[in-house]
């Protein structure tokens, strides 16, 4: 005997998402819903609205990796449901951790023995990694100065007016002084013997950038150095260096060698970095190394052991995923030295090609320089017309997403438009950006509201133009503008 029953509408197991009940509603917004729906409606449902998210890979905003190998996103996923912070459960992503911070601390010439353990920890990102390191400056400031029976209740800190917003939240989180280095045009770095002139005997430390935000350049933290010295000769101080090299990091030891900005420096005494930029990783991971272990208080370290051990740990969050450690240390010894380099190599070549290719239409201004971080910052050299937040807006009608923004003072009155140049951003992509920056200026010059504003500002036979011969000229504009689509549509077709 065959046994059939009537599907119900509660058989939602055999129904299409899109057939089901599930579709017709919104997706809550403020409260928990009261009943379940199936799994798969969910993913549905969320997947859908995710959609209208913009294309990671053409943000070019974020400086943040946006592209991994296949390999290294299954061992990402496979260690997702791990906790970093239980080491005794979980002592092989402890060490690959130990492994990494061992070997930035190298990439960056810190003064190490053979087999000689390095001082650092892995962080969420260069935020955490700039609290921590902020922290240990002022405490041992601190320390110093009641050691001296002087007052420490006044910490301040010299960075320039470029810094990210992560520096000011240190300061006003931790209660201390932020001494900017103000700008100027065509100087967009903090000025080194400005910053010097401004260190007094409250300064936990001077923070440099190896990167700026506002146009990848990189500070000089060599001079910055030098004159720190002179000035701790003279007054008895011994104002130390923190070097922000959260874009920088991993490019100047594959890029540039030479340069002097690390430990090799005798005042630098910290350096972060991100992994999740061009370390090359996911969003959610970053490094601080300190120069010795003299430089890092012991008592900003804490002991627990209820995980099952004895663990030693420095940071401001608890628990965290391991995915981004195992994802750095995968980078580390897959890429090796050569692969990085060839990475950066490539970053470099491409921006060349962005730099090169916006040069050529004549409309802008690079403001950014060649060497540093791989990124094209430029400016309009007209912006009567139309201007660089315009061109920003329209530009997202192609899928690009590129940012426009004010210099800090005292270079406010500057708006650049800015391109990052990363691993996964090739020469053909940098030759379409090129063209779809074309078009965008040609749209923008033929808009009927910039056409309305030239003509409001112009004369007839030095007279200026009525509203009436103003609106008179913009409707013909349109007329015009709708027979040329009508005649191209009529083609098309």
């Amino acid at each position: 005997m065959v046994l059939s029953k009537t599907a119900s509408e509660s058989d939602v197991s055999i129904h299409s998402t899109f057939a089901s009940r599930y579709v017709r509603n919104s997706l809550p917004r403020f409260e928990m819903p009261e009943n379940s729906i199936p799994k798969e409606a969910a993913y549905q449902i969320i997947n859908d609205e995710l959609m209208l998210d913009g294309n990671p890979r053409l943000n070019l905003a974020s400086f943040v990796t946006t592209w991994m190998e296949p390999e290294c996103d299954k061992l990402m996923m496979e260690s997702i449901n791990k906790n970093y912070v239980d080491m005794d459960e979980y002592p092989v992503t402890t060490e690959l951790q130990n492994r990494c911070v061992n070997m930035i601390a190298r990439l960056f010439n810190a003064p190490l023995g053979d087999g000689e353990a390095a001082v650092g920890v892995g962080t969420v990102g260069s935020s955490e990694a700039i609290m921590l390191a902020g922290l240990a400056f002022k405490r041992q400031w601190q320390n110093k100065r009641k050691a001296q029976g002087l007052p420490y209740d006044k910490p301040n800190i010299v960075t320039g007016a470029n810094v990210q917003v992560c520096w000011e939240k240190f300061a006003r989180y931790f209660e201390v002084e932020l001494k900017e280095v103000n700008l100027r045009e065509d100087y967009y770095v903090m000025d080194p013997v400005k910053a010097v002139e401004m260190v007094d005997e409250n300064t936990i430390c001077v923070a440099a950038i190896l990167g700026s935000t506002l146009t990848g350049e990189f500070e000089d933290v060599k001079l910055l150095n030098d004159l720190l010295v002179e000035k701790n000769k003279q007054t008895g101080w011994d104002t130390p260096i923190h070097v922000d090299a959260a874009s920088g990091g991993f490019i100047a030891p594959f890029l540039y060698p030479e340069l002097e900005w690390d430990f090799r420096l005798p005042l630098v005494k910290s350096i972060n970095v991100s992994g999740h930029k061009y370390g090359l990783v996911y969003a959610g991971i970053g490094w601080v190394v300190w120069r010795t272990k003299t430089d890092l208080p012991d008592e900003l370290i804490f002991h627990i052991n209820y995980l099952g051990a004895d663990q030693p740990t420095f940071t401001l969050n608890f628990s965290k995923g391991s995915s981004q450690v195992i994802a750095q240390y995968y980078q580390l010894i897959r890429l090796g030295f050569e692969g990085y380099r060839n990475v950066m190599d490539n970053c470099r070549e491409n921006m060349m090609v962005l730099r090169q290719g916006l040069e050529k239409t004549g409309r802008f201004n690079i403001v950014s320089k060649e060497n540093g971080v791989p990124l094209v910052a430029f400016s309009l050299k007209d912006s009567t017309l139309h201007n660089e937040f315009e061109v920003a807006e329209t530009l997202r009608r192609f899928g690009w997403i590129v940012p426009a923004y004010t210099m800090p003072a005292d270079a406010q009155h500057v708006t650049v438009l800015r391109v990052v140049i990363r691993e996964d951003f090739s020469r053909t992509l940098a030759e379409r950006l090129v063209a779809d920056f074309e078009k965008v200026l040609h749209e923008l010059d033929t808009l009927p509201a910039r056409i309305h504003a030239k003509m409001a500002n112009g004369k007839v036979n030095g007279v200026k133009k009525t509203p009436e011969e103003t609106q008179r000229e913009v409707t013909a504009y349109w007329k015009k503008l709708l027979e040329t689509k009508k005649t191209n549509k009529n083609t098309i077709c």
